[in-house]
């Protein structure tokens, strides 16, 4: 049997488990620096990795726990910190989190990360959301898994990012006065940072933003037939493009530093979106 059963029947074990009444639309997949977006919600229920069998988190930044709620009456789930294949975590652990919550009944996921930029209009603060990606990890979440009718292998990846929560997400940031682009995104595999030669080839490559996660959970939601959205904080600019040391504690110091304003953003766009 393929991957895709095992994950689906974790993911059913699990939620079963929980015994949840609630069936949250939209699912968040909270990167570094994101993880105030539970302050956000209403009625929350929080639920730690280590609860129901998963590992904790090895990065910091990244708690380790679910949380259901509500925002603007919209019942949501958010991934509180997520695992990376830098970690040396398998496929199975990083999308497990993904399969539960679709399991739960989303049918829209967000996806977050900390970023560094590449394109030189950018700014670090600024948000990028995801109009594509390129994947570098030379990995695809997919290998292994066995076709079926409902979720072939061969998925169409012309229209990853959906447009219209793009624009939702492009509404509600100018809404806030936050300064925001579309752009490519780039997964690389870490968990070193670039060299500036690295940025300057990807840039020739047409990466906007660079960063170790994100890419791998999109094409699997897209696999489970979820609508996909991907939001980047540019949390620094890219090796080379400023004289300046890349350091994760500065990545986490930046994206916290705009966290508050960041999850009231996110609130926005549930608004607009439900």
């Amino acid at each position: 049997m393929g991957e895709n059963y095992f994950l689906e029947k974790r993911a059913k074990e699990v939620v079963e488990g929980l015994g949840l009444k609630r069936k949250p639309k939209f699912g968040f997949t909270l990167g570094s620096g994101w993880g105030n977006v539970v302050h956000m919600l209403k009625n929350a229920t929080v639920l730690s990795y280590s609860s129901i069998g998963l590992p904790a988190c090895g990065v910091a930044g990244h708690a380790g726990n679910f949380v259901f709620g509500e925002l603007h009456g919209v019942e949501v789930v958010v991934q509180q910190g997520r695992y990376h294949l830098y970690e040396g975590k398998q496929f199975s652990q990083i999308l497990l989190p993904v399969a539960i919550m679709k399991e739960c009944g989303i049918d829209a996921l967000v996806l977050t990360n900390a970023a560094g930029g590449i394109n030189q209009s950018y700014a670090v603060g600024d948000l990028m959301f995801l109009s594509d990606h390129i994947n570098l990890t030379g990995r695809n979440p997919l290998i292994g898994v066995e076709p079926t009718k409902d979720h072939p292998v061969f998925v169409d990846m012309t229209q990853i990012y959906d447009r219209e929560m793009a624009e939702n997400l492009c509404d509600a940031a100018e809404d806030m006065g936050i300064s925001h682009h579309r752009g490519v995104y780039m997964q690389v595999l870490g968990p070193s940072f670039e060299t500036p030669a690295e940025i300057r080839a990807f840039r020739s490559m047409g990466a906007d933003a660079v960063g170790m996660s994100t890419v791998m959970e999109a094409i699997y939601a897209r696999y489970l037939g979820l609508r996909v959205a991907g939001i980047s904080c540019i949390t620094n600019m890219a090796a080379g493009i400023k004289d300046q040391k890349l350091r994760h504690e500065d990545v986490l110091k930046e994206s916290n530093a705009r966290g508050k304003k960041f999850s009231e953003f996110l609130d926005r766009f549930v608004c607009m979106d439900k």
